[in-house]
């Protein structure tokens, strides 16, 4: 099939939002070359499943496209036109598996090397889009915070030494009261600007906070969910009917109500989003840094949150991924001092991530060294590069930042 044969019935297995977007804009996807509608289709058949930042982008992609002539689009749409796509991939259900095709098409333009020209064509014409983009004013700045080291009680470690030259080095913050503190401002933030998905608390243990404006999720309330996923993977991998390969088409197909997620509304988003966190990030399903640090990049990357709060818990160690998925039976031994190291690392990622957004030239980015003296604060008022010995509450120092 083309997709000048498309027709409103072809979308009768999506879900409802996206069933709705793709037959109001048949028209423009008949127009469309296959070696580009597919990969448009694989973000309209997520659609119910997308935070409100990822709707309005997708909206924006319609508009974009909508606002064409016809001779306008034909030369946006050259480069791909001209891929060459066998007739193999025409033949796939690319209406209802874009995903699929999508990594098929992927492996033919690599063997067939068309991959650069697919890609300079991807870039052009994503930049010619994102420059054509609305830039509305933020109700607040951002605030990105990291708490790390949980469990430590002593480490020679130099910390932060990547986000140094960023911001201040505190050097005598009063570890009292810390955490509230900083759930806090969370708390206020979320009150204050009670948006949908802006306001994020991701845990490596248990969260210690509720707000109905505020996103959580934490590695501890989702250990049978984990079970479930790792004994799913074992079960494939010892199957004898596939190798890694099969393990990730199931883990790509997994559903919440797969692993005993359910409900509805802003739940069901959550959820959805969980169960991708632990499907298609290496290690998401065992290591609790491995968790946050996924956790948070992603909901940078697709929430595009006005406020995030990530901290850093201990991992356990003595045993390699393969012997987790494995089952092998050790005793649980968590190391706090390498989870440390990993946290630190996570935190540098998070501020780069967070860079990434609109408004990063105000953002503000805090991480603190659990129940110690030590914390890296980054923010547009603050000099670069620099140290501060006097002593400081954290919440005095949150005032400089949020």
């Amino acid at each position: 099939m083309t997709p000048k044969d498309l027709r409103t019935g072809h979308f009768d297995q999506y879900p409802p939002e996206a069933r709705r977007l793709a037959t109001s804009q048949l028209h423009l996807l008949q127009s469309l070359p296959l070696a580009f509608l597919p990969l448009l289709l694989r973000e309209v058949i997520a659609y119910d499943w997308k935070f409100p930042a990822e709707r309005k982008e997708l909206d924006h992609q319609f508009a974009y496209l909508q606002a064409m002539s016809t001779e306008e689009l034909r030369r946006a749409m050259a480069s791909f036109e001209s891929l060459h796509i066998p007739p193999k991939l025409e033949h796939l259900d690319w209406v209802n598996g874009p995903g699929q095709f999508s990594e098929q098409l992927s492996a033919h333009l690599w063997a067939s090397h068309q991959i650069d020209a697919f890609r300079a064509a991807s870039v052009e014409y994503v930049s010619r889009m994102n420059a054509s983009a609305p830039q509305e004013p933020l109700p607040t700045r951002r605030l990105g915070i990291a708490v790390i080291g949980f469990g430590v009680a002593k480490s020679d470690y130099s910390l932060f030494r990547k986000l140094r030259p960023q911001g201040v080095y505190f050097q005598n913050v009063k570890p009292e009261n810390g955490r509230e503190a900083i759930l806090k401002v969370l708390a206020d933030r979320s009150t204050a600007y009670p948006i949908p998905f802006a306001h994020w608390y991701i845990d490596g243990d248990t969260n210690e906070i509720s707000s109905k404006s505020l996103a959580c999720i934490c590695f501890r309330s989702l250990e049978s969910v984990r079970a479930s996923l790792v004994e799913k993977m074992r079960r494939t991998l010892q199957s004898g009917a596939g190798g890694p390969e099969l393990v990730r088409t199931m883990l790509a197909e997994m559903r919440p109500e797969d692993l005993g997620l359910s409900g509805d509304g802003e739940q069901a988003l959550l959820n959805r989003f969980q169960v991708s966190v632990l499907t298609e990030g290496s290690g998401t399903q065992l290591f609790s840094t491995t968790f946050v640090q996924w956790s948070a990049r992603e909901v940078l990357r697709r929430a595009q949150p006005l406020t995030l709060l990530a901290r850093f818990t201990p991992r356990q160690h003595e045993q390699s991924m393969r012997e987790l998925v494995a089952g092998a039976q050790h005793r649980a031994i968590t190391d706090p001092e390498g989870s440390l190291i990993d946290a630190d690392m996570g935190a540098y990622y998070t501020w780069i991530n967070q860079q990434r957004l609109t408004g990063a030239e105000h953002a503000s980015f805090l991480v603190w060294f659990e129940d110690h003296n030590e914390a890296l604060a980054i923010a547009s008022t603050l000099p670069r590069g620099t140290q501060d010995a006097t002593p400081i509450r954290m919440s005095d120092l949150l005032k400089q930042i949020a």
